[in-house]
C-alpha cells in the first residue's frame, strides 16, 4: 500500500500566505515554516544558555516544522477571518484538527504516534509551542517588515499589529531576538556585509 503523507507536504508549497494582502513577494506555508523553525530553535537556545530554560532546541525546531502541516488540506486561513469570533476560531481548530487526523491516516500505522506527537503536541510541549508561537509571530512581522522595506505600505497596520502581539508574550528569548537579531532584517545585502 502506498503512504502519500510526504506526498501531500510537499504541496506546501503551493498554500500561499498573506491572502488578503498585496505581497510583493509572495510566501508559501513551506518557507514559511522553515523559518519558523529556525527562529524557534533560535529561542530555544537562547532560553537555554542565557536564560536558564530546560528546553529541546531540536524538539521545538520540529514542531515548528510541523505547526502549519494541515494547512495543506484546509489552506491558510487569514488571521482577521480565522480570529473574527470566538466561534470561527474554535470551529477552525476542529478543522485543523480533523485535517492532522486525515494527515496520519497517510502514514503507515507504526508511524503515526511518532507523528501524531508532532501534529498534536501535548501537555509535554506546552513551553516548546509557546517559543513555536513566539517564533510564527516574530515571522509574520518579519514578512511586514520585508514588505514595508520593499515599499508595500498595505503592511503597515500590520507591522503594528503584530509586533504588539510579540511584546505581549513578554518571553525573554523574544526581546533578545528582536535586539540581536531583529535589526539586521531592515538591511540591504550590502549593509548586511
Amino acid at each position: 500500500m502506498a503512504h502519500h503523507f510526504f506526498a501531500y507536504l510537499s504541496r506546501m508549497k503551493l498554500i500561499r500566505r498573506w491572502g488578503l494582502m498585496r505581497n510583493i513577494h509572495t510566501e508559501n506555508i513551506q518557507e514559511h515554516s522553515l523559518q519558523v523553525a529556525m527562529i524557534a530553535h533560535c529561542l530555544a537556545v537562547v532560553g537555554n544558555q542565557q536564560f536558564g530554560r530546560g528546553l529541546n532546541p531540536e524538539r521545538v525546531a520540529l514542531l515548528a516544522i510541523y505547526h502549519e502541516a494541515s494547512e495543506v488540506i484546509t489552506g491558510d486561513l487569514a488571521t482577521p477571518i480565522k480570529y473574527f469570533n470566538p466561534k470561527i476560531k474554535k470551529a477552525y481548530k476542529e478543522i485543523e484538527s480533523i485535517a492532522n487526523e486525515k494527515l496520519l491516516s497517510m502514514l503507515p500505522a507504526n508511524m503515526r504516534d511518532t507523528y501524531r506527537s508532532l501534529l498534536f503536541p501535548g501537555d509535554a510541549d506546552r513551553e516548546a509551542e509557546a517559543i513555536v508561537k513566539a517564533a510564527d509571530r516574530i515571522c509574520a512581522w518579519l514578512k511586514c517588515v520585508e514588505e514595508l522595506k520593499a515599499g508595500n505600505h498595505e503592511f503597515e497596520k500590520a507591522e503594528r499589529s503584530v509586533y504588539t502581539r510579540i511584546r505581549e508574550m513578554e518571553l525573554p528569548e523574544v526581546e533578545y531576538f528582536l535586539t540581536e537579531f531583529a535589526p539586521g532584517y531592515r538591511l540591504t545585502l550590502d549593509e548586511l556585509n
